[in-house]
């Protein structure tokens, strides 16, 4: 099984949602793949909680329930070694943040677009966020296949 790993900052909002709707999206096309999600920020906004309740809700809106409420999970040099995909959902926040914490691996991982709540609200990113994650498992299908 291949291992994809979605990053953000608090590991609670955007990397939550990607990380869920690509292991429904996965399992569906019996893709072997499976996804997790980490934060570059954990901790820096105090104790936000498990996940987003936006998250939950756009998640039950394309069809995926979530018992999963743990808590949000820094980002470890382990977890980018053992990932075959690391996909940053927003490169200006982040690749400045994978330079500072992780030299070597900013040059190394996919970068998206996606805003946070402080650029967008979740009627506009949530969206944008599934239809990134629905064209990867397409690409990782299609790749796969081949």
């Amino acid at each position: 099984m291949k291992r994809a790993l979605f990053i953000c900052s608090a590991n609670y909002y955007r990397s939550r949602f990607a990380e869920h709707l690509f292991n429904r999206l996965a399992r569906l096309r019996n893709l072997p793949w499976c996804a997790d999600s980490r934060g570059l920020l954990v901790g820096h906004w105090g104790d936000i909680g498990p996940i987003s309740c936006y998250t939950i809700d756009r998640l039950k809106l394309c069809g995926v329930t979530v018992d999963d409420h743990r808590d949000p999970l820094p980002l470890t040099l382990e977890d980018l070694a053992t990932s075959d995909l690391v996909v940053a959902v927003k490169e200006v926040e982040h690749r400045p943040l994978m330079a500072a914490k992780f030299p070597g691996w900013a040059d190394r991982i996919e970068y998206w677009h996606i805003d946070d709540l402080d650029c967008a609200g979740p009627e506009d990113a949530l969206p944008e966020l599934e239809a990134h994650v629905r064209a990867l498992v397409e690409r990782l299908t299609l790749s796969e296949a081949a």
